[in-house]
């Protein structure tokens, strides 16, 4: 069968990662996918589309008949450190690792791709994903490669500085850069997160409800890890008439299902609402910018 890639896929590697390397995997996609396949034992059935923005997914059989699922990422997004986090929770709360061919090949556990979160209604989905994502929460193994909250924001934060100075965003972005400067000051718990927990990353499963999929792990606090879900469905919060009010209650439940702190869910709320403006600016983006923008307004 033909493995070429969605246009979702290519779009968001290109954009993302850059044209030339992202160009480079994706032309070499078909054969990295058939190689996958066969040392694996794996017999195609088709490709996932839309599908993820960073990686291939093939639905796929085994010798026995059992289904699985064949991931096949680009080493520059760090295929391996998903790897080493799905096989650390082993099962609990996230997809079952079955086995890992290479760096860039990850055989996993079968979902229902077509079915995630997002497909309950939204309070029903921001309770299941609550329980969802504290399972999670585990401590790191020994030696890990992971990075922490500090070292990944760090980054972000230097992207964002130029933004202080922007007409539409400089107010929102000083006060994020300085909500981070506080969050990470002093100490603060370390757990194993899942770096980018919202709706979508929920698929619903056979052996569970609903698992998590799709980590780019890191090392932190669980305030950090729960502040995109905050934003979930941002587009609907922003046509609601009361928009404002109902963000502010979501981030408050949120905060007490699962005991965290609310103005710490906020600060890293905030930040990761504005980093994701700024880039979408870089991007060109500005209608999203401009959701991400007033939702980040309202806390």
């Amino acid at each position: 069968m033909g493995f070429e890639p969605p246009q979702r896929l290519t779009r968001a590697l290109g954009a993302t990662y850059g044209e030339a390397a992202s160009a480079e995997w994706l032309g070499k996609l078909p054969v990295l996918a058939e190689g996958a396949l066969d040392r694996a034992s794996l017999t195609a059935e088709r490709v996932v589309a839309p599908g993820g923005r960073s990686s291939l997914v093939v639905l796929a059989h085994r010798p026995d008949g059992t289904p699985a699922a064949l991931k096949l990422a680009p080493g520059f997004t760090r295929p391996d450190l998903e790897g080493a986090a799905l096989a650390h929770w082993n099962g609990w709360g996230a997809v079952q690792l079955l086995a890992a061919e290479d760096d860039d090949a990850l055989v996993l556990e079968r979902l229902h791709p077509e079915v995630s979160l997002r497909s309950l209604p939204d309070a029903k989905a921001l309770l299941e994903a609550a329980g969802v994502v504290r399972k999670l929460w585990v401590d790191p193994p020994a030696g890990h490669g992971f990075a922490s909250v500090a070292e990944r924001t760090a980054v972000q934060a230097a992207a964002m500085e130029s933004y202080r100075a922007d007409a539409a965003a400089g107010a929102l972005a000083s006060a994020a850069l300085e909500a981070r400067a506080e969050l990470v000051a002093g100490d603060a718990e370390t757990v194993l997160l899942h770096g980018c927990f919202r709706q979508g990353k929920v698929l619903a499963g056979d052996r569970a409800p609903w698992l998590a999929v799709g980590p780019e792990p890191l090392v932190g606090e669980r305030a950090y890890d729960l502040a995109r879900l905050v934003r979930d469905r941002v587009e609907d919060l922003v046509a609601a008439s009361a928009g404002a009010a109902a963000a502010r209650r979501r981030l408050n439940r949120l905060a007490d299902s699962v005991d965290l702190d609310r103005e710490r869910l906020r600060g890293w709320t905030l930040f990761r609402a504005v980093e994701s403006a700024t880039r979408s600016l870089t991007a060109g983006r500005r209608q999203e910018a401009e959701l991400l923008l007033e939702f980040a307004g309202w806390l």
